[in-house]
């Protein structure tokens, strides 16, 4: 299993690959192809977050049709309530996300939150990285809990903020501190008419508030999917802000830095808080693959 390999065998290839990452992580073939996609990134990942409802769904196919009306490739992580019966997706990316199963240059997977509360499921920075190495764009949608969904900014480039309108959305995310992640507000649902017009006014009013970090503004657009009213708007916002994050010379760091908050959190996950503490320096140089620290520090922490 190679990227080689994955670019030249299609979607069935990648299915497969994912599905052994999810079964068998610590594999030497799954961590080898990771290293090599974590050095190899070519896409820009967006996040889209916001509760249940929003329409990111519905907004993420519009996205997805607008890129490729550009000619670019889309992959994209639905992550999904879990099944208490069988602990898989419950909704699953057929029901909610509708595209040619065709098109080779689109890639949808579903993954299933269990017990995770940030909005992400366990695999998600995994499937995210080899996708990044594949695609010209990679879209993450969080799976709609509520306010405690800012996992998303470990993982993406760019992160959406969904608001609906009429819904108190937009200062139940102020006071959840949520506005801190976003990079783009989208309002959804403009077609409400001045429901909507009063939400804008009310999330332009409370970012106002805010420090704007590395001087970038963030553009708080009024749009509707079923419409197809302001996607585009919203593509452009997307593709500035990854302008912004290369140009700054931002991009390169801020992924490093969230592939060491991941080593850190995997390290918390398999051997806790103690863990952590005997792991030593968990911080990461250069080319250093996450996958591949991990690997090393579980082994010398299982040993005797």
């Amino acid at each position: 299993m190679t990227l080689a390999t994955l670019r030249s065998e299609g979607k069935g290839a990648l299915a497969r690959a994912l599905t052994r990452i999810e079964k068998a992580p610590d594999d030497t073939d799954v961590i080898d192809v990771l290293s090599e996609a974590y050095r190899a990134p070519q896409a820009h990942v967006a996040g889209m977050t916001g509760p249940p409802g929003v329409g990111k769904s519905t907004l993420i196919n519009g996205l997805i049709k607008g890129w490729r009306a550009r000619g670019k490739t889309v992959a994209c992580i639905a992550v999904d309530p879990s099944s208490r019966r069988s602990g898989g997706a419950l909704l699953g990316d057929r029901i909610r996300l509708a595209t040619d199963p065709e098109d080779q240059g689109v890639f949808i997977r579903s993954m299933a939150a269990r017990d995770r509360l940030g909005g992400l499921a366990s695999m998600t920075v995994q499937a995210m990285v080899l996708m990044r190495a594949l695609f010209d764009v990679v879209l993450i949608e969080t799976v709609g809990v509520g306010q405690s969904e800012t996992d998303v900014i470990g993982v993406a480039d760019t992160v959406i903020l969904c608001v609906q309108p009429g819904s108190g959305d937009s200062l139940q995310f102020m006071k959840a501190g949520i506005a801190e992640i976003p990079h783009i507000v989208a309002v959804t649902k403009a077609d409400m008419g001045a429901t909507a017009e009063r939400a804008r006014a009310d999330v332009v009013g409370a970012m106002g508030l805010s420090e704007v970090a590395g001087g970038w503004q963030v553009p708080v657009l009024l749009l509707s999917a079923l419409q197809q009213h302001g996607v585009d708007d919203l593509i452009v916002a997307i593709e500035a802000h990854a302008d912004y994050l290369k140009d700054g010379g931002h991009l390169v760091g801020a992924r490093r830095g969230q592939a060491a908050q991941w080593l850190i959190e995997s390290v918390r996950e398999r051997f806790g808080r103690e863990g952590v503490r005997r792991a030593g320096y968990l911080g990461l140089e250069g080319e250093d693959s996450p996958f591949r620290r991990l690997s090393e520090v579980s082994r010398r922490l299982s040993s005797p």
